[in-house]
């Protein structure tokens, strides 16, 4: 079953509330406010595989101290037993806004090993003061701005400035490219993505997985039908062992790899 935050159990609330409350503790009262993004915001996630999602913005930057100590926490408590996928923001950074949106700190699965080894070794080659920035933080602040969730802290609309619609389309397109690339290596998450990607440029409707599948049910050829479903009951059952056939995937990614490069060049 997949859940949003306002009905989810209460094991995953208690989950946040406790990362948040062990967060706090290691930046003081510098907290502006704790946003949650991505599929247990929009009402897609799934407790069997979906990442919990969040952007923290504090008053002040972070010192190396204090990101040593949050790269400790959120080893010792992601997968444990949701994946956290966090970034840390200062005011200042939000107020001049830039693209590629600079940060002060980031956590998910992927960085596990980097920062297991820089704790080993007490080396400062991540967590440090230098300047970082992450296209993707662009599409997580449109969908903050427009479906995230406050759980502590300031409104939303008095902490996230309006992302311009080009560095929006640069950061979702970045992504729509990765999966052109992959989409035979992971299937379901490119398969999904790229009718998000569709499903934006055609009406202007930011989704989670679970509502891209079903969006690209009503919206896509019959022909893609039969994939669609298989994807999405894969994505929904956490069945990351499901095959796929090649050819129904590159004709499923051609298809919209033509589709969508029509509609960008009517958008220019």
């Amino acid at each position: 079953m997949n859940y949003r935050w306002e009905s989810c159990p209460q094991e995953i609330r208690v989950f946040v509330s406790n990362l948040l409350t062990k967060t706090h503790k290691i930046i003081d009262d510098r907290l502006i406010g704790c946003y949650l993004h991505g599929s247990l915001a929009m009402g897609g996630f799934n407790p069997e595989s979906s990442d919990i999602d969040l952007v923290i913005v504090t008053e002040n930057p972070l010192t190396t101290d204090a990101m040593r100590r949050l790269a400790v926490l959120c080893l010792e408590n992601s997968n444990y037993p949701y994946p956290i996928e966090v970034s840390f923001l200062n005011v200042s950074q939000l107020d001049n806004w830039n693209f590629p949106t600079p940060y002060d700190f980031h956590y998910s699965e992927y960085w596990r090993k980097r920062y297991e080894d820089e704790i080993k070794e007490g080396t400062e080659l991540y967590l440090n003061n230098d300047e970082k920035k992450d296209g993707d933080l662009a599409a997580h602040i449109m969908v903050l701005n427009h479906r995230g969730v406050c759980i502590a802290g300031k409104p939303i609309t008095c902490v996230f400035p309006a992302v311009p619609q080009s560095d929006f389309l640069t950061s979702i397109l970045a992504d729509y490219e990765d999966c052109l690339n992959n989409i035979e290596h992971d299937p379901i998450y490119c398969i999904l993505n790229l009718i998000r990607v569709y499903c934006y440029l055609k009406e202007e409707n930011i989704s989670s997985k679970q509502e891209a599948a079903k969006w690209g049910l009503s919206h896509l050829p019959p022909e893609f039908h039969s994939l669609i479903q298989q994807v999405a009951e894969a994505y929904a059952y956490k069945n990351s062992n499901a095959t796929f056939d090649k050819n129904d995937l590159l004709k499923f990614r051609d298809y919209l790899s033509l589709t969508i490069k029509s509609l960008l060049f009517r958008l220019n």
